[in-house]
């Protein structure tokens, strides 16, 4: 059977296409998206997160707004890389979905409380923000989560700072909570998401498709790409957030270690940064594993076949 996912996302280029990946691969449920704010406002990516549904083809599943801020902290956006409209790069299609009058916090518990427990895995790719909220008003839902699946945070090093990684330092004090609930909890971090580089035979093969979805991801990628090398020095653009729905469909593409997570919130220089403790295994009650390798070749094969599959919608 298909696994049941909830994607909670800041569309974004990578979390586009893991909007794309979740749709077109036959394992994955897309039960219902909802929005954060992060890589741009929340009006800016809940328009963005409609418009990829138009691209894709997707229909008869809610979509909804959640948080437009963090719990604690100003907001913070990511127009450096991701551009004024969350998804600079290609034009985007005016939405055909409307959203669901349920904010998003609401529908996540809904979601949880309304299918039998353990057949949900919840897949925030963005901040935190709406996932704690919901862990907070209903903890119900935290016994009944299949597993959380997060793309965020780094073992290693950050790319928001020296230490954090953007989704996790936008709102750490979220982050703490859902890290710390005792649901299963998967983290896939920027030290395996930087393997996962669109180089350029990899656009290529997006490119061979010749479907508009797949003409969508090359002009993502290209903007992507420009961006990530002017900010960041890469050669290639890495693509976070389908990550986490990879791990989904297909864990054995990942090697992943238990042990104790937990995010720093005071930090001087470590604010918002993922701790991971290795220094034994792991206590029995430990509920938290981080992803410390990835299959590339094996990761590229299920997001050009999920695109391929898509076809062209329109």
């Amino acid at each position: 059977m298909p696994q049941k996912i909830l994607l909670d996302c800041d569309p974004g280029h990578d979390d586009a296409i893991a909007m794309l990946l979740a749709h077109g691969n036959p394992e994955i449920d897309l039960v219902a998206v909802t929005t954060v704010m992060g890589n741009q406002t929340l009006e800016k990516v809940t328009r963005n997160a409609l418009s990829v549904a138009r691209v894709a083809g997707i229909t008869g599943i809610p979509f909804a707004a959640g948080s437009a801020r963090p719990l604690v902290r100003e907001i913070e956006t990511a127009p450096t890389i991701h551009g004024e409209s969350g998804l600079d790069g290609p034009e985007l299609p005016e939405p055909l979905l409307e959203l669901d009058s349920r904010n998003a916090v609401e529908l996540i518990i809904e979601t949880i409380m309304t299918n039998e427990p353990g057949t949900i895995t919840l897949v925030p790719t963005g901040a935190l923000t709406n996932i704690a909220l919901a862990a907070r008003m209903e903890p119900r839902i935290v016994e009944r989560v299949k597993e959380v699946v997060l793309m965020g945070g780094g073992t290693n090093f950050g790319n928001w700072s020296a230490t954090a990684e953007f989704n996790i330092v936008i709102d750490p004090e979220a982050a703490h909570i859902v890290f710390n609930e005792a649901w299963p909890l998967t983290q896939i971090p920027i030290d395996v998401t930087h393997e996962a580089l669109a180089t350029p035979d990899v656009v290529e093969r997006f490119t061979a498709i010749g479907t508009a979805p797949a003409r969508f991801v090359v002009e993502l990628l290209d903007f992507f790409g420009s961006t990530y090398r002017e900010v960041q020095g890469f050669d290639a653009p890495p693509v976070h957030d389908p990550c986490a729905v990879a791990y989904v469909i297909d864990p054995s593409i990942f090697t992943v270690r238990r042990a104790p997570i937990t995010v720093e919130l005071v930090g001087t220089l470590t604010a918002g940064m993922t701790v991971a403790d290795f220094r034994a295994p792991a206590p029995a009650d430990c509920t938290t594993q981080v992803a410390i390798g990835i299959d590339t070749p094996r990761f590229w094969d299920l997001v050009v076949d999920a695109v391929e599959r898509i076809g062209d919608p329109e």
